[in-house]
């Protein structure tokens, strides 16, 4: 009995003698709320004041000055070495892109088709897939690339997929040996992981105006700009496999005398090899979705159509070329993911016998594909039926006119619920409050939150902000990151507690999570725009589906981490289920919520500035007018620098919730889970 009785009895004792940590939890939340509390009345009282407007077509000087040093480097470019340089690495890309381009997708003068037509491009890529990950992947790559031509974009798939392979291809030769580097080398882990970190910080957008400012508009940029963004994550992935080796298995080795690269070469290699190819998967996936966003950079590829159609409200045609990219992120998704276990799965002589006469013949039906679709018009050129691309079009159309005429309301209700109940008032006390109250605010917030580093972060980025002009706009894009923030962890924790206290649900749910992290996230914005239209509310819609999927996971395993023993002593007391997940797990799981709540912000800051496309505004719509119209050029490359502060700022602040002992920097056990995240787990 004595047993049964001491578990409430610990508790109770804490209860009447709190622990110094806790009292100063409970202090700081009290602090917190007393300057919020300040800052709403302040606010409420200066409505108007200070607020820094800036109107669309007015021009600080920085911004002006950006512009004059675009100019002056454009002028440059015939006497700077260094701009000469650039523009030989430009032209080197640009020249191997070309080939490509006319090897798979684009005529080939004087051939008025590519050298190697569809029929030998497919047989090529099943024949690939069919080496590195089996016949069932063989299989989904045969029928993906087909759908590629059915749904009537087959050049401008071969285009991205030249333009992420071509990314792939740089990312590993820096990375892998980066990675090696990093995971025998303390120092330069503490060297190389900062930068990492401020990489994976900045949304996707970000990066583009930079690189146009030194390597211009076309493909060469979509290549480097792709391959800049995709390339934390191998680096990070190798360095953690050869962390991971057995410190048994390498003190073995070293006391049978082997060299430092005999010891790489033979043991840490082999042994992190299927930890290197999840991050050659993970790199892949990264440069799909950026070589889509590159669009915008006049980057071939499946961007353009989808930027085009979201810009004329064509969501039929947006859909099918969306469509496109969602099965080649499935498809590259899936044949990376299995080729990282094929190795392991053939052992004997004999599998390795069948195998390599299966891939001989295949081979050989793959070299008469390519020789017949370079005779034969009809095998270069897809052919235009069977058409999918139209009915599925109209179809999308249709369905959005459907929700349109009948779920008008609804969408409506939630949309002005959202606005009017939360979106509004929270902008108004952003955007319309004194720069300076907002911005002691938000210092003050950093400090109670994230402490001393946190707090000269913050005022850094403040000063930024107020340095490049564009205060209201970032106030702006911060009430629609915070708002789809917190619809993200109210998803999370409704979702994320059911997939934990449920088996079931968590066998229906996790396969969905997982096929929609691999998305990229310009599709997202597809659906959101036939239900919402342009408006500020379809960015922060987007938002909230591309970050829900990280941060519900999240919210699960970090519920499930709860220990056992606590749960049951908690069920001996008495206590319900809605007790047990309110007053044990959820504040015992807290580390875990805030590491889901700093992702899921990230996520969603992502997607809301890409939001700028379909009406969100603010700093996005700056970026893209940046794009579109040379005299806003150096307004949106102000507006990425302000994007860039408020990144850093948040992602500093929500890592503040998690207590110093979970950093971003730290490897082991957190940073495995990460990686387990990224790669989905039902099709391994």
């Amino acid at each position: 009995m004595s047993t049964v009785t001491a578990p409430p009895a610990s508790p109770a004792s804490k209860e009447t003698q709190p622990a110094p940590a806790e009292d100063r939890k409970s202090h700081r939340g009290l602090i917190i709320a007393a300057v919020l509390a300040v800052f709403v009345i302040a606010g409420l009282a200066l409505k108007g004041v200070a607020t820094l407007t800036l109107a669309r077509s007015d021009l600080t000087g920085f911004q002006i000055w950006i512009s004059e040093l675009s100019d002056k480097l454009e002028a440059a470019r015939g006497s700077s070495a260094f701009l000469q340089g650039l523009d030989k690495i430009s032209n080197a890309i640009e020249t191997i892109a070309v080939f490509l381009q006319e090897l798979i997708s684009q005529p080939s003068f004087p051939r008025p088709v590519p050298e190697i037509g569809w029929l030998g491009v497919l047989a090529l890529a099943v024949w690939i897939a069919l080496l590195i990950a089996g016949w069932r992947m063989a299989a989904l790559t045969g029928v993906s690339f087909a759908l590629f031509g059915m749904l009537g974009y087959w050049n401008d798939s071969m285009d991205t997929l030249t333009v992420t392979f071509m990314a792939v291809a740089i990312c590993l030769a820096i990375g892998i040996p980066t990675g090696i580097w990093m995971g025998r080398s303390k120092r330069a882990t503490s060297a190389i992981t900062p930068i990492l970190d401020g990489l994976q910080t900045l949304p996707s957008f970000v990066y583009l105006l930079p690189i146009t400012l030194f390597f211009s508009i076309g493909v060469a940029a979509a290549v480097i700009v792709t391959l800049i963004y995709a390339l934390p994550p191998v680096i990070r992935i190798t360095a953690h496999g050869v962390r991971s080796v057995s410190p048994t298995t390498i003190e073995a080795m070293e006391s049978l005398g082997t060299s430092r690269w005999q010891m790489l070469r033979k043991v840490q290699m082999p042994l992190a090899k299927r930890t290197i190819i999840v991050g050659v998967n993970q790199t892949i996936m990264a440069a799909l979705s950026m070589a889509t966003i590159a669009a915008f950079v006049d980057g071939p590829g499946l961007g353009k159509p989808v930027i085009k159609a979201l810009q004329s409200l064509d969501v039929g045609r947006a859909a099918t070329a969306g469509l496109c990219i969602v099965i080649m992120a499935i498809m590259l998704d899936r044949v990376t993911t299995a080729a990282s276990v094929r190795s392991e799965s053939i052992s004997s002589r004999e599998s390795r016998r069948k195998r390599w006469i299966l891939l001989a013949a295949s081979g050989a039906v793959a070299v008469v594909c390519v020789v017949l679709s370079r005779q034969y018009l009809s095998l270069a050129t897809f052919p235009e039926n069977p058409d999918l691309g139209t009915p599925f079009a109209n179809a999308a159309d249709s369905v959005s006119n459907f929700f349109a005429d009948n779920a008008a309301g609804a969408t409506n209700a939630i949309k002005d619920v959202i606005s009017y109940g939360l979106l509004n008032p929270l902008q108004s006390l952003l955007a319309q409050s004194p720069w300076w109250l907002v911005a002691l605010m938000l210092v003050a917030l950093s400090l109670l939150i994230g402490g001393l580093r946190s707090l000269l972060t913050s005022i850094v980025c403040v000063a930024v902000i107020l340095g490049v002009g564009l205060w209201q706009d970032s106030m702006v894009t911060l009430t629609m990151t915070l708002v789809a923030t917190i619809l993200t962890m109210i998803l999370a924790l409704v979702f994320g507690v059911w997939m934990a206290q449920s088996q079931a649900v968590d066998l229906i749910l996790r396969p969905i999570l997982d096929a929609a992290q691999v998305v990229p996230p310009f599709v997202y914005l597809v659906p959101a725009l036939a239900l919402f239209g342009a408006t500020r509310f379809t960015a922060i819609v987007a938002a909230v589906v591309y970050a829900a999927p990280v941060a519900i996971k999240l919210v699960c395993d970090a519920i499930r981490d709860v220990s056992p023993t606590v749960v049951e002593a908690a069920q001996s007391a008495g206590s319900s289920r809605w007790q047990i997940i309110v007053k044990v797990q959820l504040p015992m799981a807290r580390k875990g919520i805030a590491l889901a709540t700093n992702q899921g912000m990230l996520y969603v800051f992502a997607m809301v500035v890409i939001g700028g496309l379909v009406g969100a505004g603010a700093l996005g719509y700056l970026v893209v007018a940046g794009f579109s119209q040379a005299e806003l050029y150096g307004k949106g490359l102000a507006a990425g620098i302000a994007i860039v502060a408020l990144a850093i700022m948040l992602d500093r602040m929500a890592q503040g919730t998690q207590g110093t002992s979970v950093r971003r920097a730290q490897t082991g056990q957190n940073e495995k889970s990460r990686f387990s995240l990224m790669r989905p787990q039902w099709w391994t």
